[in-house]
């Protein structure tokens, strides 16, 4: 699954030896601002719209969007933001609610215009919410560097 090899990558590519901390690309990423967190939230989005894809709930889909919208408002906080993201690890807990989704219910329904228009507004609305947060943290950034 796509899900399952995205999420390893974007939170747990290297184990940090002596520990069993993993980092991933998420993290690495996150330390260019703003552009990191654009491109980590869109990567991570993959995630969301796989679980659309496999149907899950609207409810684990929400739960699955405002994890993104946390990691991506963990970016913004310089150098501790980082911290705290290799801690929160979107990813895998967005891998972990899509399996148990896809464990409850594995031949879900065909859906609905409801199911899909809430499903479209949880998938885009945090990748929205990435982008405009990125763009604050890259204007942020070039104004600090300017002075």
């Amino acid at each position: 699954m796509l899900s399952r090899r995205l999420a390893r990558v974007m939170d747990d590519l290297v184990t940090i030896p002596g520990t069993n901390v993993g980092v991933g690309l998420d993290a690495l990423i996150g330390l260019i601002p703003g552009i990191g967190d654009l491109v980590g939230s869109t990567l991570s989005g993959a995630i969301v719209f796989d679980a659309v894809r496999q149907r899950v709930p609207v409810p684990v889909l929400a739960r699955m969007g405002l994890n993104l919208l946390i990691d991506a408002v963990l970016g913004l906080v310089p150098a501790v933001g980082d911290l705290l993201d290799v801690a929160h690890r979107a990813n895998r807990k967005n891998l972990r609610l899509l399996e148990r989704a896809i464990a409850a219910d594995p031949n879900p329904k065909p859906p609905t215009v409801g199911y899909l228009l809430a499903a479209v507004a949880l998938v885009v609305l945090p990748l929205i919410a990435g982008v405009v947060i990125g763009v604050i943290a890259i204007v942020l950034a070039v104004r600090w560097l300017l002075g």
